[in-house]
Parts: structure tokens; sequence; C-alpha cells
């Protein structure tokens, strides 16, 4: 059934929330393209785009190819992604600065329910599918307390990173911008970010250039860790999906410690703006918390993002009926 301009306008929303959640460490874009539905097409389309594509261009013309490769759906999606990420970068960053807590709480509330509403998928458990999530568990869970490298400038680290994150922002439970702070390279990509916003914004053409052909660096390697990863993964789905399911189930558990709300910063780092922000930080309870721990909004702001993504999946299952 051909898609009006209400749903593609649906998939960029969806998007704009996959952008907003790549720009958090901790969240993973992945994540709201599953519990949104449109996880799986995703992965398939990505999947089925070749240069092949050309061929269909050139033989039936480019409507033809347009529609084939269900390119309608990627443009209004990664449209979403783009503005969502350009425009809401320094909304982020101010809350992690000024609201960390609370920011904290609701992803940490929203990936909780959504490890309720993928784990329920898995139709079959058995011992593969048990040790499965227990090694992803574990995997993550490590991912979360690795400590940061320095931040490198080398643009072949650069299209390293890119090809390294979009891995991670495509695979729910794992969050590609901890994954590039990881590598040392998250205050590198914000400071791309903004550069490139603000030679938009005041014609400033030179500083454009300066973070196009970076950005340009980066999309190679994203462009190719998408093309690969999305091939296994899309194998995976089809031919073993209990245990791809409990994988990213797995994943997002562990996920869980990066997301918790109350945290003791072990050591600090400064920023590209001279500012000094948490380097090391550990999970502990709201009573050894060093300041106001506000549980009583923490909590609030936890069942906020867990409704949230039972009204989400309300939805959809209503929509599929």
């Amino acid at each position: 059934m051909p898609r009006s301009l209400k749903d593609y306008t649906a998939i960029a929303l969806k998007g704009l929330a996959m952008g907003a959640a790549d720009v958090v460490p901790g969240v993973s874009g992945g994540t709201i393209a599953f519990i949104s539905g449109i996880y799986q097409e995703l992965i398939a389309t990505i999947n089925t785009l070749d240069f092949t594509f050309f061929k269909v261009w050139k033989k039936e013309g480019l409507p033809a190819s347009w529609k084939q490769y269900n390119l309608s759906f990627l443009v209004a999606l990664f449209s979403g992604i783009l503005i969502s990420i350009l425009s809401l970068a320094k909304i982020i960053k101010w809350l992690l600065h000024n609201e960390s807590l609370l920011l904290w709480s609701f992803f940490f509330g929203l990936v909780l329910a959504s490890i309720l509403y993928i784990g329920k998928q898995i139709s079959s458990w058995n011992l593969t599918t048990i040790i499965s999530m227990i090694v992803a568990i574990v995997a993550s869970y490590f991912v979360t307390i690795t400590e940061p490298i320095a931040s490198p400038e080398s643009l072949w680290y650069l299209l390293f990173c890119g090809f390294i994150a979009i891995i991670a922002m495509i695979l729910p439970g794992v969050s590609g911008a901890f994954i590039l702070l990881i590598l040392g390279a998250y205050e590198t990509f914000i400071g791309i970010l903004n550069q490139f916003r603000e030679g938009l914004t005041s014609f400033d053409f030179e500083l454009l250039w300066k973070a196009f052909y970076k950005i340009a660096i980066i999309a190679i390697g994203a462009i190719t860790g998408l093309k690969l990863f999305s091939k296994v993964l899309n194998w995976m789905f089809d031919n073993h999906k209990n245990m791809t399911l409990a994988i990213l189930t797995g994943f997002m558990i562990g996920s869980l410690n990066k997301l918790w709300p109350w945290k003791k910063v072990i050591s600090w780092r400064t920023n590209s703006e001279g500012l000094q922000v948490p380097f090391i930080e550990k999970s502990i309870l709201p009573i050894h918390f060093d300041g106001d721990p506000r549980i009583i909004w923490v909590l609030t702001f936890v069942i906020i993002g867990f409704l949230l993504i039972l009204i989400l999946e309300r939805l959809a299952t209503k929509k599929e009926k």
C-alpha cells in the first residue's frame, strides 16, 4: 500500500527522535527505530541498496528505481535524523550539563520499557538464546565502564570512528555517541557539527568547508559500516530471529548501567570549550549522591519514559490490527 504524506511525516518525526537519541552518550537511535516499528524496514532497505540502483535507473527511469529501493523512506528518515542532530545538539548538551539527573532518568525509563518490549518478542527460549543474552549483557556492561581515550584529530581516525559509531547507532541498546566517547572522538564530532551549523547560519564558507570535508570523511566510514553491518543483521533476523532479539535485549540490559541517574565522578576532563566535565563516572545509590538526589523527580521521569514506550507499543499494536 503506497504511503501518504502523513506517513512520511511520521517517519521523519521518528528520525527526529532517533537523531536526538544518538546525540546522547548511552542512548541508542537503534532503540528508537526498534520501538517505533521501523527497525527491520530500515535494515532491509539499507541491505538491498547497492550499485544496481543505477542500472535500474538507466533501464527503467528514476521513479521506478526510487520506488524499488524504498528511497522515499530513507530520505524522510535521514532528513529527520540530520535536522535533529544539527538542531537539538545544543539543547541536549545544555540538559546534560544542567539537568543531567532528570535527563538520564527519562532515558532509563525509556530503555527499561524497551527491554520488556523487545524481550517479550522472543518466541522460544533455549540454551543458545540464554547464553547469547548473557554474553550481550556482559559485553554491553563492559562498554559502559570502559575508560575513554584521548580525543584524536586524525582524518583516518575520524573515518574509523564513523565506521564504528554508525554500527552502534543502528544497534538497539548500544549508543553510537557513547562509543565515540570511548574512542575519544565525541567532543570532536560535536565540535564539527557545531562548526557546520555556525558556518551554515553565518554564511562563513571557510568555516563551512572545514566542517564539511570532515563530515564527508566521517560519512564515508559511516556508509561503509552501515552497508556491511546491515547485511549481517538482516541475515541474523531472517535466520536466527530469537537469538538476535536475545542479543539486542542483552545489549540494552547492559547499557542500563550507563543510564543510571545517580553517578559519582571519578575523574574530570576539559572539553573543547575549556569547561570541566565528568570523564569517568561510577553508578551509586541515591543516598551516596553528592547533592540533592531529587528522588521523587527522578522516579517521575523514569515513569514518564517507561509510559512513553508503552504508549508507542500500544499505538503500534493498534495500527497492526
